[in-house]
């Protein structure tokens, strides 16, 4: 794989990165595992001054993260200062809270006393995605570095500059030498370090490909991992639904970070009763949406990410029609520079169509109609994912109650906010498995270990 630089706005190639040669590698991790040896004996309040330090680093350069983003993966600028800030918030929020999350657990056995206490595993390899370039770094590095361990990363070929970017902070925060690590490596590499010893758990944000393959690996070294992978997330409106409020959460469920997300909203099931009506003001509001310059606060349509998600994307929308799908609108390339597509709704899918149960990572609607609230559910369920999911509607214990039984990882009522370092993220099924963020994102890559004193006599 490529370590490369092309701006998705225009296709331009800016900069390029040679991988590292196995030597290299070898002594990125011998520094990891020297580095594990002291970090994991500093004091939470060690940690947490070099975490602090990083996160104001971070938030006194946000216009400096943001443009890298922008120019790599081509998020919309306002969208990519909003990453930045909000992983400022992640590492602040760990260096905060871990020693509480991590503090011994007292038991009450009924003779003597017992307690939980953590400990960290060692060195992590996070295998890390290009869409958040510096969100997905930092809901690893806050938690994990905060538990003590150390990271060795590997993040997207197509966001080189930001991944480099990430490493310098932890640098210029004054973090040792290996206590977090930027790897340019190929996948061939990126396997055999799964097998090394020195590697305690592996993390992974990506596809359900590439999260069976890292698994398995793992599962044969007996690796601890977590697994947040793709999702196809239903956004289901009942007939009690205010749509003047609906709508504008139906475009950025679908169309935040172009449609680039694992938690997005991609499958619209809506009651029949209303389809018609949110159908015609959801093209409204697409269709305001004006294609431009990432970098122009006014630009409200970005290119995708790559060339290659782009010919991915069309394929998928042409394959769905093939299948008997029926093309509302959209469907094509933009013409213009740039990997840009147009907004598009698909709907008439038969469970037959591969589009039913495929992930779209872009601006691709599919759009469903139900006769009743049991329809929507049963719909929303049938899915290989389960990563997350919203419900909208007048009656807040209506909205529990479908929630409740939808089978993700993530519900949410009346909106679809997700960005909030308390808030566990992860999902279910081909979404894959283990949380970050919150108390139970720091619990991850722990040793939970009993530790029980009792005078007893030995048995006879």
């Amino acid at each position: 794989m490529a370590y490369q630089t092309v701006n998705p706005n225009d296709g331009k190639v800016l900069k390029s990165f040679g991988k590292l040669s196995d030597p290299q590698l070898e002594k990125s991790l011998d520094e990891a595992q020297s580095c594990f040896q002291s970090w994991k004996h500093t004091s939470y309040a060690e940690r947490a001054a070099i975490v602090n330090k990083a996160a104001a680093l971070m938030r006194s350069h946000v216009d400096d993260f943001a443009r890298l983003a922008t120019l790599e993966m081509g998020k919309r600028i306002d969208e990519a200062r909003g990453e930045v800030k909000f992983s400022v918030d992640i590492l602040a929020y760990y260096a905060e809270h871990a020693e509480t999350f991590l503090a011994p657990t007292k038991l009450h056995p009924k003779v003597g006393e017992a307690h939980m206490e953590s400990s960290p595993f060692g060195v992590l390899f996070c295998v890390e995605p290009w869409n958040f370039p510096f969100y997905q770094l930092a809901r690893v590095a806050g938690p994990q570095l905060m538990a003590g361990n150390v990271l060795v990363v590997k993040h997207a070929g197509c966001v080189p500059q930001c991944a480099i970017a990430f490493e310098q902070l932890w640098t210029d925060a004054g973090a040792p030498q290996g206590a977090y690590t930027n790897l340019l490596i190929s996948h061939e590499q990126s396997e055999r370090i799964i097998d090394d010893p020195r590697i305690k758990g592996v993390a992974l944000t990506g596809s359900v490909a590439a999260g069976k393959s890292i698994a398995a690996k793992a599962g044969q070294n007996l690796k601890k991992t977590s697994m947040e992978l793709g999702g196809s997330d239903a956004f289901i409106v009942l007939d009690d639904a205010d749509l003047e409020k609906t709508i504008p959460w139906v475009v950025l469920g679908r169309m935040y970070n172009a449609g680039q997300a694992c938690c997005a909203a991609k499958r619209f099931i809506v009651l029949d009763s209303i389809a018609d009506k949110f159908l015609e003001k959801f093209k409204a509001a697409l269709s305001a949406l004006k294609p431009g310059d990432p970098m122009d606060e006014k630009t409200t349509h970005v290119p995708l990410s790559t060339e290659a998600a782009l010919v991915q994307l069309l394929k998928q929308v042409e394959d769905a029609v093939t299948n008997g799908a029926t093309l509302v609108v959209g469907g094509k390339r933009i013409d213009r520079p740039g990997s840009f597509m147009e907004t598009t709704i698909l709907t008439d899918f038969k469970p037959g169509n591969p589009a039913f149960r495929d992930e779209f990572f872009g601006p691709v609607v599919l759009f469903f109609r139900v006769k009743d609230e049991a329809a929507a559910i049963a719909l929303a369920n049938d899915s290989d994912f389960g990563l997350g999911g919203s419900v909208f509607t007048r009656d807040e214990a209506r909205g529990k109650r479908v929630a409740s039984s939808i089978d993700t990882g993530m519900m949410f009522i009346n909106n679809i906010d997700w960005s909030d370092a308390e808030l566990p993220f992860g999902g279910i099924k081909y979404s894959g498995y283990g949380r970050e963020l919150g108390n139970m994102g720091i619990q991850e890559f722990v040793n939970k270990k009993l530790v029980r004193t009792a005078h007893l006599d030995a048995p006879a």
